[in-house]
């Protein structure tokens, strides 16, 4: 009985578990940038994403008013106002007027400062400074604080991203340049490996096992391996420096599995609709055209997510490909990675570019994922 055909698997629990694992490592990274976008830098530095919900113990380096807003009262020179930012509020717990001694000094203490005077901080950030001399300096005393920060939450970070002259015009520009790599390297595979797939399924002409045991063999060659020779032949005939090149090489990464992957499906078609159509008269294009691409539209889709991702998210084929030092063709990964270099302190900035540039694949990803699972299937059984 053990054996009968059809009986649930005593394993099914540990399928479950290994999805639901699955799930949660893809899950959690993308709402830990999600989350992150709209953090503040001090919040990324102080804390991680999980906390960004509840209130947290950050320690800050304030400075007070300079000495030009000073005041003089009862024959002292005062300086008073409050620590945060105008809309920005904490709880001060404890505070220091030295690196060493951050938090020696409790909200109402008075404290005294190396040049001179006495300094008071309140627990809601006012603080006064007085002194019996005029103060001198461009900048205001340092204050050192640790408080309990509220959840904030800003859309600043999309604004300098999206709409920030000195941010927004590359991060735009990147953004089309990535869509005019992305939208021609995706179509141009399909319409070549649908042909080719049609061909190796249902026409019969010498050669063609050979011609489907070098597709299948094409799909372990690295990508690696064929850079250096493919950039040189594109410079030979005068195309590597531009769209072209980078279209014909994704074009040519792509075909193997996009073939293999449309073959399996079409050979799994009826065999009696084809043949019914060829008695009718009907042409090989207009099979082709008529039957075979309507049918294939899951295999179709489901390869296109699949090189739709690779191509948005590539950097390496586009960095040998598309070689401009102007900037005019720089893609969104390529501009995330300058960026790190000269943004690479500002880690809410790069939050927001990088979840900007998963936005798309994601929704490619969710508008057509019910087609992938039918597409892999495909040829899988009769």
């Amino acid at each position: 009985m053990d054996s009968i055909v059809g009986k649930k698997s005593s394993l099914t629990w540990a399928v479950h578990i290994s999805l639901l694992i699955l799930v949660l490592l893809w899950v959690f990274p993308t709402a830990g940038l999600l989350v992150s976008s709209f953090r503040t830098s001090d919040q990324i530095a102080t804390s991680g994403w999980w906390k960004s919900f509840a209130p947290s113990v950050q320690n800050q380096t304030l400075r007070a008013a300079p000495s030009n807003e000073q005041k003089e009262i009862d024959g002292k020179f005062v300086i008073e106002g409050n620590l945060f930012e105008s809309g920005k509020a904490a709880q001060i717990s404890a505070w220091g007027v030295s690196s060493r001694e951050i938090d020696v000094f409790k909200p109402g203490d008075i404290g005294e400062l190396r040049k001179g005077g006495q300094v008071t901080v309140q627990a809601n950030g006012d603080y006064r400074i007085e002194h019996t001399e005029a103060f001198t300096g461009k900048r205001g005393s340092r204050i050192f604080i640790t408080g309990t920060q509220d959840p904030e939450f800003t859309m600043d970070n999309y604004r300098s991203v999206l709409f920030d002259p000195n941010n927004a015009e590359g991060m735009a520009k990147a953004f089309f340049n990535t869509l005019t790599v992305t939208i021609p390297a995706t179509v141009i595979p399909i319409l070549v490996a649908a042909f080719a797939a049609y061909a190796l399924a249902w026409m019969n002409f010498p050669g063609r096992a050979l011609l489907i045991a070098c597709v299948v063999g094409l799909l372990v060659v690295p990508l690696q391996l064929a850079l250096i020779p493919l950039l040189r032949f594109h410079n030979d005939i005068g195309i590597g420096k531009g769209y072209l090149g980078v279209w014909m090489a994704h074009t040519g990464f792509g075909l193997p599995l996009a073939i293999y992957l449309l073959r399996n499906y079409m050979v799994g078609l009826p065999k009696d609709i084809i043949e019914n159509a060829r008695v009718d008269g009907a042409t090989e294009f207009q099979i082709f055209t008529k039957i075979i691409l309507p049918l294939s539209f899951p295999a179709l889709a489901s390869f296109a997510i699949f090189q739709f991702l690779w191509t948005w998210n590539d950097l390496l084929v586009a960095l040998v490909f598309l070689i401009d030092s102007s900037g005019e063709t720089t893609v969104m990964t390529k501009q995330i990675v300058e960026l790190l270099g000269t943004r690479g302190g500002n880690w809410e900035i790069l939050a927001t570019s990088a979840f900007v540039s998963i936005a798309v694949p994601l929704i490619v990803f969710f508008a057509m994922q019910r087609y992938l699972v039918r597409g892999l299937l495909a040829g899988s059984v009769k």
